[in-house]
C-alpha cells in the first residue's frame, strides 16, 4: 500500500507542494528516504522511530520507503518530519489515508512525539490555499500561518493530537492570527538638534522611496537620522504587508505570529558576509537586503564593506530583486528597499578640521569615499554631507517639527503617487517610475528644462543620473503639493547631486 501526504518546499519566498509518498512492502527491515533530501530531512527517520516509540507505535519488521516527489526538487528542512510520520502511519493504516491527503503537514518531530516550530508557515499557508487544502502546524506557527484566512489552520501541541484529529477523536480548533505588532520605536525627529537640511532630504527620501548617502564627520547624528527614518514612512499597504511578512517568515523572525505592518529596518554591520547580506549560505536564506524589502536598508560606514558586497548592491537597487544561484536552482527574492548609507568624510573622519585630520588629509578624502564606485554612487539619489553639530545647537531645546508632522505630510505624497500609478501594478513609489512612465509624469516647465539641462552638462550627469534628478523633482513637488514640475523643485533635487567636497 502507498499512503500520501503532503508538505511543501521553499525556492525564495514561493513553497512548491511535495508529495510524501510512503511504501511499506515486503523486503529487507529498513527506512529509506528518498527524492533529494538534505541532512535535516534524512535525519527525519530517527526522529519519526523515536516519536512513535513514545508512543507505543511499533514499526513493522519490513521495508519502509518514502519518497518526497517531485524527486528532482531540493528537499531542505526538518519541517517534512511531520508529513513523514502521518504518511508512515496512513501507509500502516493507522490513520485514513483521504482526511491525510486534504491537508499539508510541516513541523520537526522531538523524541518524545511533541512539534518544535519551523520556519516558513505563511507561505505554506499560502500554498495549502492555492491547492483547496487545510494545513496541519506546530502550535507556535498556527498564529503565523492563520493570517491566510482562506485556508483552515490547524496547530498542536504534539503527535498524538495530529492522530486523535484525523481520526476524529477529539478535532483540533482553527487557530486565531496573531496581534498586528505596534512597531518598533525609533524615536522623534524633533529630538534632532540642527541638520535640517539632513531632515528634509530624509522626508524625500520617504516620500518617494529614493536612495541616500550622507556624509559627515563623526558624531554628527548620521546614524540617528537614519534610525527615525521608518517613522517618516506610512504603515504597509497590505499587498506589501504580505511580501515582507513572508520574507520574515522564511527567516524566522516574525514576532509571536504577528504580520508586519510597519515598514522594517535593518542594519547590518560592515563586517557581514556576503551571504548575509545578499542572501545564499545553507538553504539559499534571504539575505538582509531582502528583509529590508518595502522597508529602510542602513548601511554604516559604507566604505567600509567589503567592495564585493558594494557591488553586488548595484543590480537588486535597479531590479528590486536578488536572484540567489546555486547548482540546481536560483532562488529569487524580492528587495526593494530604500538604501541609507552613512560615510565619515575619511578614515579619520575629521577631513574638514585641520586641528584633527590626519596627515594624508585632504587625499585621503579621495581615497576612502573612491571606495564607492561611480556607477554605486550614480544610483544614490540623494546625495548629502551632514556637517558637525556644534555645542550651542546641543544646548537648544527641542523645537524642530515631530515624525508625526512629517509623516504626514509624507502619506499626503504617497498617496498622491496611488493614484498616479494605480494603472500601473509594477510601480508604487516615483523612484519605481522609468522609460514613458517618467517622461509622463516628470516633465518640467521651461525654466526647469534649462536648469537640468545645464546642471547636467556642467556636473557631467549619466542619463541615470538624468532621470534620477526628475524622479526626486517629481517627489519634491507632490511635497508641495504641485501638479506641474517647476524649476524650484529641479533646483533642490539638483542640491542633492552635487560631489562631495570631500570627495571631489
Amino acid at each position: 500500500m502507498v499512503a500520501i501526504a503532503y508538505s511543501v518546499a521553499f525556492e525564495g519566498i514561493e513553497a512548491r507542494l511535495v508529495e510524501v509518498q510512503c511504501s511499506v512492502a515486503a523486503g529487507l527491515p529498513g527506512f529509506a528516504i528518498v527524492g533529494l533530501p538534505d541532512k535535516a530531512v534524512s535525519e527525519a527517520k530517527e526522529r519519526v522511530k523515536a516519536a512513535f516509540g513514545a508512543l507505543s507505535i511499533a514499526l513493522p519488521n519490513r521495508r519502509v520507503t518514502v519518497n518526497l516527489s517531485p524527486a528532482d526538487l531540493p528537499k531542505e528542512g526538518s519541517h517534512f518530519d511531520l508529513p513523514i510520520a502521518l504518511a508512515v502511519l496512513a501507509a500502516l493504516e493507522i490513520l485514513p489515508g483521504d482526511e491525510l491527503a486534504r491537508c499539508v503537514c510541516l513541523g520537526e518531530l522531538a523524541l518524545d512525539g511533541r512539534l518544535a516550530p519551523v520556519t516558513g508557515a505563511l507561505p505554506a499557508a499560502m500554498a495549502a490555499a492555492e491547492d483547496d487544502r487545510a494545513l496541519i502546524c506546530p502550535q507556535p506557527c498556527g498564529a503565523e500561518a492563520a493570517w491566510v484566512d482562506a485556508v483552515p489552520v490547524l496547530a498542536a501541541r504534539h503527535l498524538r493530537e495530529v492522530i486523535d484529529h484525523l481520526t476524529d477523536r477529539a478535532p483540533l480548533a482553527r487557530a486565531a492570527p496573531g496581534s498586528i505588532g505596534t512597531g518598533a520605536s525609533h524615536g522623534c525627529m524633533s529630538e534632532v538638534k540642527g541638520q535640517e537640511r539632513a531632515k528634509r532630504a530624509l522626508e524625500i527620501a520617504a516620500a518617494g522611496r529614493h536612495h541616500l548617502l550622507m556624509v559627515g564627520p563623526p558624531g554628527a547624528g548620521k546614524s540617528m537620522l537614519a534610525a527615525r527614518l521608518p517613522g517618516l514612512m506610512p504603515p504597509l499597504a497590505p499587498v506589501e504587508a504580505l511580501e515582507s511578512s513572508m520574507i520574515h517568515s522564511l527567516a524566522g523572525t516574525l514576532d509571536q505570529g504577528g504580520i508586519l505592518r510597519h515598514p522594517p529596518f535593518c542594519e547590518p554591520h560592515h563586517t557581514a558576509s556576503m551571504p548575509a547580506i545578499v542572501g545564499g549560505g545553507r538553504g539559499a536564506r534571504p539575505g538582509q537586503i531582502s528583509l529590508a524589502h518595502n522597508g529602510v536598508l542602513f548601511m554604516d560606514e559604507f566604505p567600509e564593506f567589503p567592495r564585493q558586497v558594494l557591488e553586488t548592491l548595484r543590480q537588486p537597487i535597479e531590479t528590486g530583486e536578488v536572484v540567489v544561484a546555486r547548482a540546481n536552482a536560483h532562488i529569487r527574492y524580492p528587495c526593494r528597499f530604500l538604501l541609507v548609507a552613512a560615510a565619515n568624510p575619511c578614515r579619520c573622519g575629521h577631513l574638514a578640521d585641520a586641528a584633527q585630520a590626519c596627515s594624508r588629509a585632504p587625499g585621503c578624502g579621495g581615497d576612502y569615499l573612491g571606495r564607492i564606485s561611480g556607477p554605486l554612487m550614480d544610483r544614490f539619489d540623494l546625495r548629502l554631507e551632514v556637517p558637525a553639530v556644534s555645542f550651542l545647537d546641543l544646548e537648544l531645546p527641542e523645537r524642530g517639527e515631530s515624525s508625526a508632522r512629517i509623516a504626514e505630510r509624507v502619506a499626503a505624497a504617497r498617496d498622491i503617487q496611488a493614484r498616479r500609478f494605480r494603472d500601473h501594478p509594477h510601480i508604487r513609489v516615483n523612484a519605481d517610475a522609468s522609460g514613458r512612465v517618467l517622461d509622463e509624469i516628470a516633465t518640467p516647465d521651461a525654466e526647469g528644462r534649462d536648469l537640468i539641462l545645464k546642471a547636467s552638462e556642467r556636473l557631467g550627469l549619466t542619463a541615470r543620473g538624468y532621470h534620477r534628478i526628475l524622479r526626486s523633482a517629481r517627489t519634491i513637488a507632490d511635497l508641495d503639493g504641485a501638479a506641474d514640475l517647476r524649476a524650484p523643485h529641479i533646483a533642490e533635487a539638483i542640491s542633492y547631486r552635487l560631489p562631495f567636497v570631500a570627495g571631489g
